[in-house]
């Protein structure tokens, strides 16, 4: 079975939430057009930016169904929804789901609290999940950081030969060495999508074309310009935009963490309430604090915006 490989930024959405910390699927139509209008081509729900170890499965499936019934009349723009990793049978139920109401493809971590002793027991749960789906893309996602699973990708890519719909993995990880590696298995075989923005000219390097990122949401045009300056051979703009990049991402950090980037969708436009607990979310003085911080990086210049530029028309 030959799936195609994604090419250009795809973004890892918030999950909306309202004032009372209950979905706010409302908000998901004006959400898939905004991405649009910045040239990304597709969402990865549902994933640590999406807060689906945060929500309960029928939750995480009331999402899915919104993107869904949003992006339906899109074939260019691809969903893809992140089961989860504890429970197998959890995940089994929302691929079903995920098929039957139109998405493109699925994905699944590993476990964090028991976790898969090596790559053929991932293999094993990867191949049962998939099984419920023959006709739709399975992706695995990497993320050792958050799931504790620090097993090598070409490793599970060797281990997942007999998955005829195991198209590739997000990887969000610094291993290079692997990365490169499960570019090159069997001349290309997997699409292999970056996922740490911060790293990303590093990725185009070694030859990503695809990429999963939480800050595609919001400064979307900052990476089509790295993007088109690498292409272009101009190195010295491609490195000066990835620092760019990186003294956006290190506000994340300042302020707390993951949640700033609800921060940062209230800048261009879209209130998508705040992080669940345990997560800890910023107060208004913070926020006020925050939003210079912003805008002394120039973010107007590369921010997202709502309006649908030329350049990205599709």
């Amino acid at each position: 079975m030959k799936y195609e490989h994604l090419q250009g930024l795809i973004a890892a959405p918030f999950t909306p939430f309202d004032q009372t910390g209950k979905l706010n699927l409302s908000i998901i139509p004006e959400y898939y057009q905004f991405l649009k209008a910045n040239g990304v081509i597709g969402a990865f729900i549902c994933g640590s930016t999406g807060e689906g170890v945060s929500m309960t499965r029928e939750e995480k499936m009331d999402v899915a169904s919104a993107w869904a019934k949003a992006t339906a009349h899109d074939q260019d723009f691809k969903v893809m929804t992140l089961l989860g990793g504890t429970c197998l049978e959890d995940c089994k139920v929302m691929a079903k789901h995920a098929s039957e109401i139109g998405l493109y493809a699925v994905s699944f971590t590993a476990p964090s609290y028991f976790k898969p002793a090596n790559a053929s027991v991932l293999a094993k749960m990867c191949a049962e999940i998939a099984a419920e789906v023959p006709d739709m893309p399975f992706y695995y996602y990497h993320i050792p950081v958050l799931t504790g699973a620090d097993i090598a990708m070409i490793d599970l890519l060797t281990a997942v030969n007999n998955i005829p719909n195991f198209v590739g993995i997000k990887y969000t990880h610094e291993d290079f060495m692997d990365f490169l590696s499960c570019m090159n298995f069997e001349n290309g075989r997997y699409d292999m999508l970056w996922g740490r923005d911060e790293n990303m000219l590093s990725a185009l390097v070694l030859g990503t074309k695809g990429a999963v990122g939480s800050t595609f949401n919001y400064i979307a045009p900052l990476y089509h310009q790295l993007i088109e300056a690498f292409e272009k051979n101009n190195l010295n703009a491609a490195v000066k935009l990835q620092q760019k990049s990186i003294d956006f991402i290190r506000l994340l950090g300042k302020y707390g963490g993951i949640a700033t980037g609800k921060a940062y969708m209230k800048m261009v436009g879209i209130d998508c309430g705040e992080f669940r607990l345990p997560v800890k979310n910023m107060d208004k003085s913070k926020f006020d604090q925050f939003k210079t911080d912003v805008e002394n990086l120039n973010f107007q210049a590369f921010k997202s915006s709502a309006e649908l530029r030329d350049s990205f028309k599709v």
